[in-house]
């Protein structure tokens, strides 16, 4: 019998527990304990994904929770903690002969001695291994063949951003020029795009998309999420869901609506007004920030979309509705339940007692799908609007 799993793949640690920086604009309060405190208690996920355990202070970290807090390694891959499950994993900056620009991916291996192997083997050809999203010196394909070697999975991280990105400046065309599409497990869309918009690109039709939050921060955990059908929350689970196998699957991807999105739209690079035509209308600008939307227009190989795919569910963040403050925030936590539960579950009688009756109205829309959204772009957030 399957389980349902909500999951959040790409989670940053700000500074190890000794306060040293791993993800340099990550938020002090980003720390291994507190994001597994927050993942299970505040967000209600079951199962995480940390994009820095290559950092030697952080497996470190993970070993003496182990020995210390009866945390413990699954047989079938992940650390059990009180509540969640954690994978370890790393991202890392792809910019070899064939990029046109820097390429992010995230790599995810079963246990602390592969991480550990694949981190000390990782020391050779980077700047310093304790930072995070470090450039890698070799090629896209030789990072692939090492992954796989030490039985990991490899995944195209916020595919079509406009940095750092495979589709957004990494390629001209195609993924084929930089990566061995075989040895591809999923591919990330990042916050400003979903299902439909990637299955504009042909060669993206046999991968599983993911949608995961890229956390920077606490309250950012599960702004972007899935729902995975698996038996337990493992490694080895994981691996079968992507390929689809044995009943294992993601059952629904959570995402921002596109638009919410920071660089849905494209915009001028000095005041970020939307662009058209060659330079600023507004500001006579004439550098732009692409966005996804006119990016995929570039990119789109195909019309036909209907590929078999879970649905997608535009989902707005607590953080995003109108008049929910850090005090409102709290107290629908205390007193109503996780965030999955606030979000997926709770009825409207319930979110109004504690929040009042247009934040519930609002959740509710965002819930249904139904809330106006005004467009972001060139690093800024888009913006619902209340129903009321």
């Amino acid at each position: 019998m399957m389980n349902r799993y909500f999951v959040d793949l790409h989670i940053h640690i700000g500074r190890t527990a000794s306060q040293r920086p791993v993800k340099i604009t990550g938020a002090k309060s980003l720390t291994l304990s507190n994001i597994v405190q927050e993942a299970t208690y505040t967000k209600g996920l079951q199962m995480i994904g940390i994009v820095d355990a290559h950092v030697p202070e952080i497996l470190q970290e993970i070993e003496q929770h182990i020995e210390k807090h009866r945390w413990m390694e699954h047989e079938d891959g992940g650390i059990i903690t009180h509540g969640v499950t954690m994978l370890l994993g790393s991202e890392i900056e792809i910019y070899d002969d064939h990029c046109q620009g820097p390429i992010h991916v995230l790599v995810f291996f079963p246990t602390i001695d592969t991480m550990r192997k694949f981190s000390d083997w990782m020391a050779s050809y980077v700047k310093n291994r304790s930072l995070s999203s470090q450039r890698i010196y070799v090629s896209g394909k030789h990072l692939q063949e090492q992954v796989k070697k030490w039985g990991g999975l490899f995944i195209l991280a916020h595919a079509f951003t406009p940095f750092k990105s495979v589709y957004g400046k990494g390629v001209k065309k195609s993924l084929t020029e930089v990566f061995d599409p075989s040895l591809i497990d999923a591919v990330e869309l990042g916050l400003s795009a979903d299902t439909t918009m990637a299955d504009q690109i042909e060669e993206l039709h046999r991968y599983c998309y993911v949608s995961n939050s890229d956390a920077h921060s606490l309250k950012n955990i599960a702004r972007e999420y899935q729902m995975i059908a698996m038996k337990e929350a493992t490694f080895a689970e994981l691996k079968k869901a992507l390929r689809h196998e044995q009943e294992r699957k993601i059952m629904a991807n959570y995402g921002l609506n596109p638009k919410l999105g920071k660089y849905y739209r494209t915009t001028c690079a000095r005041c970020l007004s939307r662009w058209s035509g060659e330079q600023c209308e507004r500001c006579g600008h004439r550098q732009q920030i692409v966005g996804v939307y006119e990016r995929l227009q570039q990119l789109r190989t195909t019309s036909h979309t209907a590929v078999m795919r879970p649905p997608y569910i535009h989902q707005v963040p607590l953080s995003f509705i109108p008049g929910i403050g850090e005090r409102t925030y709290k107290k629908l936590i205390e007193r109503v339940g996780t965030e999955m539960y606030i979000m997926h579950e709770a009825s409207e009688d319930e979110l109004a007692y504690v929040a009042g009756q247009n934040i519930a109205k609002t959740i509710i829309a965002a819930r249904n799908g139904t809330l106006q959204v005004h467009e972001g772009g060139g690093g800024k957030y888009g913006k619902v609007k209340s129903p009321e």
